[in-house]
């Protein structure tokens, strides 16, 4: 098949490329190739190229910064997927569109995950962005996916274990604070690359959760990837209310597999077993960036 990936070089372009272009022709934009908020540039793209599939990795993903350029998320996060989803359709190929556990308002008990019937409540304009982009891809694009996942982590581009790590490096004797009071699941983009794969290879339909299985808090999973990265640190756990940000949080971020599982094609593991695996094979290179 012929994949068009936006922000093929982010971090889970770069790693849907590394699983894919084996088996496919690839052609990755990011946005000094495409601006997807441009419906010409959009369509004079898919016109030369023709992709079977449509893959959008790209987004406007910083939360707390969507509070204060809202315009720019709405652009890069609503109108760019609308204009795929419209030539998606156009040309009878399938968009797979990556969305978030930030379109729940994470109000469930502990530690009930959220399924993908579960009702919507976005409680950050980022969530409100990607909820809309949802809505408007599947109502757009006849044949499309929506993949919802949660706490990603890779070796391309920024993230959490990254910036724990930088801090624990520039100084090993200073206590780093980190929420212990919401409740996620850290998900390896990798991983996730392998489902997309599994998914495009069974021509699956609709809304999807992919999330690493089991779940920890912010404070445990730094803690955990630490450890295993056998790096001198010292963390203690805080509370979100004293740690404030622009953007409000969901306390409960857990999202369940059903339809993976009901379907038999999930590749999801343990995230421990997936952390486990990320610094087995980038411990070095993740130093060395620092």
């Amino acid at each position: 098949m012929k994949i068009l990936i936006t922000g093929g070089k982010g971090q889970l372009g770069s790693d849907c490329v590394r699983v894919l272009r084996d088996s496919h022709e690839i052609r990755i934009t990011d946005l000094e190739d495409l601006d997807i908020t441009s419906f010409s540039e959009v369509s004079a793209s898919m016109g030369v190229f023709l992709p079977d599939i449509i893959l959008n990795c790209a987004a406007y993903t910083q939360v707390d910064a969507c509070e204060t350029h809202q315009d720019l998320a709405w652009k890069v996060n609503v109108k760019g997927p609308e204009n795929l989803a419209l030539c998606a359709q156009e040309h009878g190929g399938k968009l797979i569109h990556i969305s978030t556990d930030y379109v729940f308002d994470g109000k469930k008990p502990l530690p009930e995950p959220y399924v993908e019937d579960d009702a919507p409540g976005p409680l950050s304009y980022y969530g409100k962005t990607k909820l809309e982009s949802e809505q408007v891809v599947h109502r757009t694009a006849e044949r499309h996916i929506i993949l919802r996942v949660a706490w990603m982590y890779g070796i391309s581009g920024h993230n959490f274990l990254k910036n724990m790590l930088r801090l624990a490096l520039e100084n090993p004797r200073k206590t780093i604070r980190v929420v212990s009071d919401q409740f996620g699941s850290p998900t390896w983009s990798y991983r996730l690359a392998l489902q997309i794969a599994s998914l495009l290879e069974k021509d699956a339909q609709g809304t999807y959760h992919a999330t690493s299985e089991d779940h920890c808090s912010w404070y445990e999973f730094a803690g955990y990837f630490l450890r295993r990265m056998e790096i001198p640190h010292s963390i203690e756990p805080c509370t979100t209310q004293e740690y404030p940000t622009p953007a409000p949080r969901p306390r409960n971020s857990i999202l369940e597999n059903q339809r993976l599982k009901q379907e038999g094609i999930s590749l999801m593991r343990d995230w421990r077993m997936d952390v486990d695996q990320y610094v087995a094979d980038f411990r070095e290179e993740l130093i060395k960036a620092f």
